[in-house]
């Protein structure tokens, strides 16, 4: 592919195709999340505020 950076893809459409969401995070996850990415909570809480359960 030229260029080296361009992305491609098959993209399929079904009109009875359905989308789901994911739960929300609980504060568990999100010290997890902080811990494993050496980021501080309040960074991660920040970055991810809309996906919160709390």
């Amino acid at each position: 592919m030229y260029p080296a950076a361009s992305v491609s893809g098959y993209y399929f459409f079904h009109p009875q195709a359905q989308y789901f969401n994911l739960g929300k995070i609980s504060k568990d996850q999100v010290e997890d999340y902080a811990r494993r990415k050496n980021l501080t909570v309040e960074e991660v809480e920040r970055l991810l505020n809309v996906n919160l359960n709390y």
